[in-house]
């Protein structure tokens, strides 16, 4: 399965840099363990974070960010078979949830309810 890892990125963090890295290792720190599972782990700003820079973003929230951002994560959806909603308040990790939920998806809010891929 292709699995979007949804959950805080920027909530909770007056886009303080040092937050936000913070939440991205939270959001990264669950790749490898669904990799070793058997399936591909994805995370949106992965995609987004590029994307944003090459469209000249000055900073996390101005307007370029909000044109790429949360679209990017909605399009991502569509070629995902799951998610994994981990733990803290996101408003952009719940809209993820709920497109999900419209897509048909799997929601996995928990590592260990995820099965291993099989061969």
């Amino acid at each position: 399965m292709l699995i979007l890892i949804a959950g805080p990125y920027r909530s909770g963090t007056g886009n303080n840099a040092d937050l936000i890295e913070k939440n991205m290792g939270r959001l990264e720190a669950m790749a490898l363990p669904i990799f070793k599972k058997g399936h591909v782990p994805m995370i949106g700003e992965w995609v987004a974070n590029p994307l944003i820079e090459l469209a000249g973003s000055k900073k996390v929230g101005d307007a370029i960010f909000q044109e790429i951002q949360y679209p990017t994560a909605h399009r991502l959806l569509t070629k995902c078979d799951a998610v994994l909603r981990i733990e803290g308040v996101s408003k952009g990790a719940d809209q993820d949830v709920e497109i999900a939920k419209k897509l048909g998806l799997k929601i996995y809010y928990n590592i260990n309810d995820i099965p291993h891929a099989e061969r």
